[in-house]
């Protein structure tokens, strides 16, 4: 087993990924460290899946207990941060990481700016100041590269109507269309966390690629760490319906010209080229509200927000309400502009 903790050279305390300097950082004395130029501790030790049984701090002794997916957490004694090396190697190892953008404090920030703008939940959950939790998480995802071979016939028409002397004729003209297609999707997202729902990791899509980098332990210090639930052959089947509209939607545009198109025969081999475990950076608020709680999660990168609230029932009849009025008065005034007057 290993257990990865970065103390500081100067103080001693717990280092942390800064998201507003991209570096290790000491909040204590103030030492940053540039991750890009320290050795990872993984990179001298190789551990197999299942290897370690029982982890210590090594800050207090303490026990380490966590659920078998968590890759970085902290002591719940002395609270010092810890990556867990043993889980992050061999086929658990991941390839990159997109490090958070988006500070604890920034994204408290944010999550109640975007409540105050809420205009059907409830007045009381606008105060955004409910917040159970908040936690830092890099989630698990698999990027898939997918090469699609797509054949497809089809039936088409193409309508045109025209005057021709007293008479106004519709010429329609019928085609056997088939159109073979090679289509190429790059780093494909799906989350590969039980944990977390799909529906709401989707939403919070796109990540900017542009920030991912080399994976290494320390972006995980101060952080929430899962390691995959699926591997990428059990989610090639989400991926492939994932892409499916995409593929519908190009196959639709090389169509354009006709007035109608009926499939007769559509075949799509879908192939993995390439896959990538990478962690995305992601904050998971809990919200209390009304003895219930709501789940949201924040892009670690964009501050994007997805989730959902609680609807007033009082203010969406009130939205419907100005609706209906201002769409009266409307046709009143069209009305009235016609010669038509108030009723």
């Amino acid at each position: 087993m290993q257990i990865i903790d970065y103390k500081c050279p100067n103080c001693g305390s717990d280092m942390v990924y800064d998201s507003e300097t991209g570096m290790l950082s000491c909040h204590s004395c103030g030492r940053n460290d540039n991750i890009d130029q320290m050795p990872d501790p993984l990179e001298k030790n190789v551990f197999s899946e299942g290897e370690a049984i029982e982890y210590h701090c090594k800050s207090c002794g303490a026990v380490i207990i966590t659920e078998a997916e968590t890759t970085a957490t902290s002591c719940s004694f002395c609270g010092s941060v810890v990556v867990l090396g043993d889980r992050l190697t061999g086929k658990l190892a991941p390839v990159s990481v997109i490090p958070f953008a988006i500070s604890k404090e920034e994204a408290m920030q944010a999550f109640r700016k975007w409540c105050r703008n809420g205009r059907l939940t409830p007045k009381g959950f606008m105060t955004a100041d409910r917040i159970k939790g908040i936690t830092g998480m890099y989630v698990p995802f698999w990027l898939y590269d997918l090469d699609n071979a797509v054949e497809v016939q089809a039936h088409a028409t193409r309508v045109r109507t025209y005057e021709q002397g007293d008479y106004r004729v519709t010429e329609t003209q019928h085609f056997d269309v088939y159109r073979k297609i090679r289509l190429n999707f790059v780093k494909v997202p799906i989350d590969a966390s039980e944990k977390m729902n799909d529906r709401l990791m989707d939403k919070l899509e796109p990540f900017p690629y542009d920030q991912l980098k080399s994976f290494k332990t320390a972006y995980l210090a101060g952080y929430v760490a899962e390691k995959y639930s699926c591997d990428d052959k059990e989610l090639f089947p989400r991926a492939k319906e994932k892409i499916s509209d995409y593929i519908d939607s190009y196959i639709r545009s090389t169509m354009g010209q006709y007035t109608t198109v009926n499939y007769t025969n559509k075949h799509v081999d879908t192939r993995s080229k390439r896959t990538e475990y990478t962690l995305f950076p992601v904050w998971v608020l809990h919200y209390d509200y009304r003895k219930l709680e709501y789940t949201f999660a924040m892009n670690g990168q964009t501050g994007k927000v997805v989730g959902k609230p609680p609807i007033s029932k009082a203010r969406v009849a009130s939205w419907f309400a100005g609706i209906s009025g201002v769409s009266f008065l409307s046709l009143k005034l069209i009305a009235w502009m016609m010669g038509g007057g108030f009723w």
